[in-house]
Protein backbone atom coordinates (compact mmCIF):
# COMPACT_ATOMS: atom_id res chain seq x y z
CA UNK A 1 0.00 0.00 0.00
CA UNK A 2 2.95 2.51 0.82
CA UNK A 3 4.93 1.41 -1.75
CA UNK A 4 1.69 2.75 -4.40
CA UNK A 5 1.17 5.72 -2.55
CA UNK A 6 4.95 6.10 -2.99
CA UNK A 7 4.11 5.51 -6.73
CA UNK A 8 1.36 7.67 -7.65
CA UNK A 9 3.42 10.50 -5.58
CA UNK A 10 6.35 10.67 -7.98
CA UNK A 11 3.65 10.50 -10.98
CA UNK A 12 1.96 13.61 -9.96
CA UNK A 13 5.12 15.37 -8.99
CA UNK A 14 6.48 14.12 -12.57
CA UNK A 15 2.92 15.20 -14.05
CA UNK A 16 3.22 18.69 -12.06
CA UNK A 17 6.12 19.67 -13.70
CA UNK A 18 5.20 18.44 -17.22
CA UNK A 19 1.95 21.16 -16.81
CA UNK A 20 3.97 23.54 -14.98
CA UNK A 21 6.89 23.26 -18.32
CA UNK A 22 4.09 23.44 -20.65
CA UNK A 23 2.60 26.60 -18.78
CA UNK A 24 5.97 28.30 -19.06
CA UNK A 25 6.59 27.77 -22.79
CA UNK A 26 2.82 28.95 -23.58
CA UNK A 27 3.25 31.96 -21.68
CA UNK A 28 6.24 32.49 -23.68
CA UNK A 29 5.10 32.25 -26.44
CA UNK A 30 1.72 34.70 -25.96
CA UNK A 31 4.38 37.40 -24.71
CA UNK A 32 6.40 37.36 -27.59
CA UNK A 33 3.46 37.49 -30.16
CA UNK A 34 1.85 39.84 -27.81
CA UNK A 35 4.81 42.39 -28.37
CA UNK A 36 5.46 41.51 -32.15
CA UNK A 37 2.40 41.58 -33.44
CA UNK A 38 2.09 45.04 -32.43
CA UNK A 39 4.56 46.07 -34.73
CA UNK A 40 2.33 45.78 -37.78
CA UNK A 41 0.29 48.33 -36.81
CA UNK A 42 3.15 50.44 -37.81
CA UNK A 43 4.00 48.75 -41.31
CA UNK A 44 3.31 45.31 -43.08
CA UNK A 45 4.29 42.50 -43.47
CA UNK A 46 5.18 42.54 -46.86
CA UNK A 47 7.01 45.52 -46.22
CA UNK A 48 8.65 44.49 -42.96
CA UNK A 49 9.73 40.63 -44.43
CA UNK A 50 11.08 42.35 -48.08
CA UNK A 51 12.38 45.81 -46.63
CA UNK A 52 15.42 46.59 -47.25
CA UNK A 53 15.94 49.57 -44.61
CA UNK A 54 16.09 49.18 -41.35
CA UNK A 55 16.15 52.87 -39.52
CA UNK A 56 14.46 53.51 -36.46
CA UNK A 57 14.83 56.95 -36.26
CA UNK A 58 12.63 57.17 -39.50
CA UNK A 59 10.41 54.25 -37.66
CA UNK A 60 12.00 52.69 -41.09
CA UNK A 61 11.83 48.66 -40.33
CA UNK A 62 12.71 45.96 -43.33
CA UNK A 63 14.39 42.96 -42.06
CA UNK A 64 15.53 41.49 -45.68
CA UNK A 65 19.46 42.04 -44.71
CA UNK A 66 18.77 39.88 -41.33
CA UNK A 67 16.59 37.32 -42.82
CA UNK A 68 19.63 36.82 -45.66
CA UNK A 69 21.93 37.53 -43.74
CA UNK A 70 20.57 34.27 -41.37
CA UNK A 71 20.08 31.82 -44.44
CA UNK A 72 23.46 32.65 -45.82
CA UNK A 73 25.17 32.01 -42.61
CA UNK A 74 22.55 28.74 -41.99
CA UNK A 75 23.39 27.76 -45.86
CA UNK A 76 27.58 28.21 -45.40
CA UNK A 77 27.74 26.12 -42.04
CA UNK A 78 24.96 22.75 -43.72
CA UNK A 79 27.46 22.91 -46.79
CA UNK A 80 30.26 22.75 -44.49
CA UNK A 81 29.28 20.80 -41.92
CA UNK A 82 27.10 17.81 -43.40
CA UNK A 83 29.75 16.50 -45.54
CA UNK A 84 32.05 16.26 -42.24
CA UNK A 85 29.60 15.12 -39.84
CA UNK A 86 28.27 12.16 -42.38
CA UNK A 87 31.35 10.52 -42.86
CA UNK A 88 32.18 11.20 -39.13
CA UNK A 89 28.90 9.13 -38.50
CA UNK A 90 29.74 6.45 -40.95
CA UNK A 91 33.50 5.71 -39.75
CA UNK A 92 32.33 5.66 -36.06
CA UNK A 93 29.27 3.52 -37.09
CA UNK A 94 31.06 1.29 -39.61
CA UNK A 95 34.67 1.55 -39.67
CA UNK A 96 36.16 2.77 -36.11
CA UNK A 97 37.44 0.32 -34.29
CA UNK A 98 35.71 -0.09 -30.41
CA UNK A 99 38.77 1.23 -28.91
CA UNK A 100 38.99 4.43 -31.22
CA UNK A 101 34.87 4.87 -30.84
CA UNK A 102 35.63 5.29 -27.30
CA UNK A 103 38.03 8.19 -27.66
CA UNK A 104 36.31 10.14 -30.56
CA UNK A 105 32.49 9.72 -29.34
CA UNK A 106 32.65 11.58 -26.07
CA UNK A 107 35.15 14.00 -27.55
CA UNK A 108 31.94 14.93 -30.07
CA UNK A 109 29.92 14.73 -26.89
CA UNK A 110 32.21 17.35 -25.29
CA UNK A 111 32.39 19.46 -28.40
CA UNK A 112 28.95 20.14 -27.33
CA UNK A 113 29.35 20.88 -24.61
CA UNK A 114 31.52 24.34 -25.12
CA UNK A 115 30.33 27.42 -24.34
CA UNK A 116 28.88 28.97 -27.56
CA UNK A 117 30.63 32.61 -26.47
CA UNK A 118 34.08 30.34 -26.57
CA UNK A 119 33.64 29.47 -29.93
CA UNK A 120 32.72 32.81 -30.99
CA UNK A 121 35.82 34.04 -29.38
CA UNK A 122 38.07 31.08 -30.88
CA UNK A 123 36.25 32.71 -34.04
CA UNK A 124 37.22 36.07 -33.38
CA UNK A 125 40.89 35.49 -32.98
CA UNK A 126 41.67 32.83 -35.08
CA UNK A 127 39.42 32.21 -38.22
CA UNK A 128 38.48 35.87 -38.41
CA UNK A 129 42.04 36.60 -38.78
CA UNK A 130 42.95 34.09 -40.93
CA UNK A 131 40.08 34.58 -43.55
CA UNK A 132 41.73 38.74 -43.59
CA UNK A 133 45.32 37.57 -44.12
CA UNK A 134 45.03 34.50 -46.03
CA UNK A 135 42.00 35.44 -48.64
CA UNK A 136 43.17 39.22 -48.68
CA UNK A 137 39.91 40.57 -47.53
CA UNK A 138 39.41 43.85 -46.28
CA UNK A 139 37.99 42.40 -43.20
CA UNK A 140 37.67 38.65 -41.98
CA UNK A 141 34.31 39.39 -39.91
CA UNK A 142 32.17 37.70 -42.27
CA UNK A 143 29.57 35.77 -43.27
CA UNK A 144 32.13 33.00 -44.11
CA UNK A 145 33.47 33.29 -40.55
CA UNK A 146 30.47 33.01 -38.61
CA UNK A 147 29.42 29.71 -41.43
CA UNK A 148 32.33 28.10 -39.93
CA UNK A 149 31.99 28.29 -36.21
CA UNK A 150 28.27 27.17 -36.66
CA UNK A 151 29.21 24.17 -38.69
CA UNK A 152 31.82 23.32 -35.87
CA UNK A 153 28.74 23.89 -33.45
CA UNK A 154 26.23 21.70 -35.26
CA UNK A 155 28.85 18.72 -35.99
CA UNK A 156 27.81 17.31 -32.55
CA UNK A 157 24.00 17.15 -33.55
CA UNK A 158 24.78 15.90 -36.55
CA UNK A 159 26.93 13.52 -35.83
CA UNK A 160 25.18 11.66 -32.86
CA UNK A 161 21.77 11.51 -34.50
CA UNK A 162 23.77 10.21 -38.04
CA UNK A 163 25.44 7.25 -36.25
CA UNK A 164 22.19 6.33 -34.08
CA UNK A 165 20.62 5.83 -37.44
CA UNK A 166 22.82 3.90 -38.95
CA UNK A 167 23.42 1.84 -36.40
CA UNK A 168 19.48 1.19 -36.28
CA UNK A 169 19.65 -0.09 -39.53
CA UNK A 170 19.32 -3.84 -39.51
CA UNK A 171 22.51 -5.47 -39.83
CA UNK A 172 21.11 -8.45 -42.28
CA UNK A 173 20.83 -5.63 -44.80
CA UNK A 174 24.77 -5.47 -44.79
CA UNK A 175 25.35 -9.31 -44.26
CA UNK A 176 22.57 -9.58 -47.53
CA UNK A 177 24.42 -7.52 -49.98
CA UNK A 178 27.44 -8.58 -48.83
CA UNK A 179 26.45 -11.91 -49.99
CA UNK A 180 25.34 -10.78 -53.20
CA UNK A 181 28.97 -10.10 -53.97
CA UNK A 182 28.98 -5.82 -52.61
CA UNK A 183 32.33 -4.48 -51.18
CA UNK A 184 31.99 -3.05 -47.83
CA UNK A 185 32.04 0.64 -49.01
CA UNK A 186 29.43 -0.62 -51.90
CA UNK A 187 26.80 -1.57 -48.96
CA UNK A 188 27.67 1.52 -47.01
CA UNK A 189 27.05 3.67 -49.80
CA UNK A 190 24.11 1.99 -51.49
CA UNK A 191 22.31 0.14 -48.47
CA UNK A 192 23.42 1.47 -45.01
CA UNK A 193 23.08 5.19 -45.94
CA UNK A 194 19.94 4.99 -47.72
CA UNK A 195 18.27 3.10 -45.04
CA UNK A 196 19.35 5.67 -42.68
CA UNK A 197 17.97 8.59 -44.73
CA UNK A 198 15.80 9.84 -42.62
CA UNK A 199 17.95 9.84 -39.41
CA UNK A 200 20.19 11.61 -41.43
CA UNK A 201 17.55 14.01 -43.09
CA UNK A 202 16.26 14.83 -39.33
CA UNK A 203 19.82 15.49 -37.77
CA UNK A 204 20.70 18.09 -40.75
CA UNK A 205 17.02 19.71 -39.97
CA UNK A 206 18.16 19.74 -36.24
CA UNK A 207 21.01 21.40 -37.18
CA UNK A 208 19.95 24.04 -39.31
CA UNK A 209 17.39 25.02 -36.05
CA UNK A 210 20.63 25.33 -33.96
CA UNK A 211 22.75 27.03 -36.73
CA UNK A 212 19.88 29.84 -37.26
CA UNK A 213 18.75 30.55 -34.11
CA UNK A 214 22.57 30.60 -32.65
CA UNK A 215 23.39 34.19 -31.07
CA UNK A 216 26.40 34.73 -28.96
CA UNK A 217 29.23 32.88 -31.56
CA UNK A 218 27.60 34.86 -34.63
CA UNK A 219 27.77 38.16 -33.20
CA UNK A 220 31.34 38.40 -32.71
CA UNK A 221 32.33 37.19 -35.65
CA UNK A 222 30.01 38.41 -38.54
CA UNK A 223 30.41 42.12 -38.34
CA UNK A 224 27.44 43.09 -38.05
CA UNK A 225 26.55 45.57 -40.46
CA UNK A 226 22.95 46.79 -41.39
CA UNK A 227 23.21 46.05 -45.37
CA UNK A 228 21.79 43.11 -48.02
CA UNK A 229 24.85 40.95 -47.83
CA UNK A 230 25.54 39.68 -51.59
CA UNK A 231 28.80 37.05 -51.12
CA UNK A 232 30.15 34.77 -48.25
CA UNK A 233 33.03 37.51 -47.93
CA UNK A 234 30.56 40.36 -46.93
CA UNK A 235 29.64 41.22 -43.39
CA UNK A 236 26.21 40.97 -42.23
CA UNK A 237 23.84 40.90 -39.66
CA UNK A 238 22.08 38.09 -38.53
CA UNK A 239 18.53 37.82 -36.95
CA UNK A 240 19.80 37.14 -33.96
CA UNK A 241 22.78 39.57 -33.79
CA UNK A 242 20.05 42.00 -34.12
CA UNK A 243 17.91 41.47 -31.19
CA UNK A 244 20.83 41.23 -29.11
CA UNK A 245 22.26 44.41 -30.17
CA UNK A 246 19.44 46.25 -30.32
CA UNK A 247 17.32 45.45 -27.68
CA UNK A 248 19.25 47.42 -24.76
CA UNK A 249 18.69 50.75 -27.06
CA UNK A 250 14.84 50.33 -28.26
CA UNK A 251 12.59 52.45 -25.49
CA UNK A 252 9.84 49.66 -24.34
CA UNK A 253 6.45 50.74 -26.24
CA UNK A 254 8.00 52.13 -29.39
CA UNK A 255 7.77 50.88 -32.59
CA UNK A 256 11.69 49.61 -32.95
CA UNK A 257 11.01 47.96 -29.83
CA UNK A 258 7.89 46.22 -31.21
CA UNK A 259 9.71 45.13 -34.39
CA UNK A 260 12.57 43.93 -32.45
CA UNK A 261 10.05 41.32 -31.15
CA UNK A 262 8.59 40.67 -35.11
CA UNK A 263 11.64 39.64 -35.67
CA UNK A 264 11.62 37.51 -32.73
CA UNK A 265 8.00 35.96 -33.93
CA UNK A 266 9.89 34.95 -37.54
CA UNK A 267 13.08 33.61 -35.59
CA UNK A 268 10.26 31.80 -33.76
CA UNK A 269 8.28 30.30 -36.44
CA UNK A 270 11.89 29.46 -38.68
CA UNK A 271 12.68 27.29 -35.95
CA UNK A 272 9.56 25.82 -34.78
CA UNK A 273 8.98 25.14 -38.45
CA UNK A 274 12.15 22.94 -38.92
CA UNK A 275 12.08 21.04 -35.22
CA UNK A 276 8.55 19.75 -36.60
CA UNK A 277 9.85 19.41 -40.12
CA UNK A 278 12.22 17.17 -38.10
CA UNK A 279 10.20 15.20 -35.95
CA UNK A 280 8.20 14.43 -38.69
CA UNK A 281 11.54 12.61 -40.82
CA UNK A 282 12.74 11.26 -37.22
CA UNK A 283 9.31 9.59 -36.70
CA UNK A 284 9.51 8.11 -40.41
CA UNK A 285 12.83 7.01 -40.08
CA UNK A 286 12.21 5.07 -36.15
CA UNK A 287 8.91 3.51 -37.57
CA UNK A 288 10.71 2.29 -40.72
CA UNK A 289 13.62 0.40 -38.69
Amino acid sequence: MARRLSEDMVKGILGICAIFSIIIIFLIIIFLFREGLEAFSYTNVIDFVFGREWNPSKETFGAAAFIVSSLLVTVGAIVIAVPIGLLTAIFLAELSPQRVREIVKPAIELLAGIPSVIFGLFGLIVIVKYIRITLDQPTGESILAGSIILAIMILPTIISISEDSLRQVPRAYKEGSLALGATHWESIARIIVPSASSGIMASIILGVGRAIGETMAVVLVVGNVEKLPTSFFDSGEPLTSTILLEMGEAAVGSPHYYSIFALGILLFLIVMVLNIVSNVWLGRGLKRG
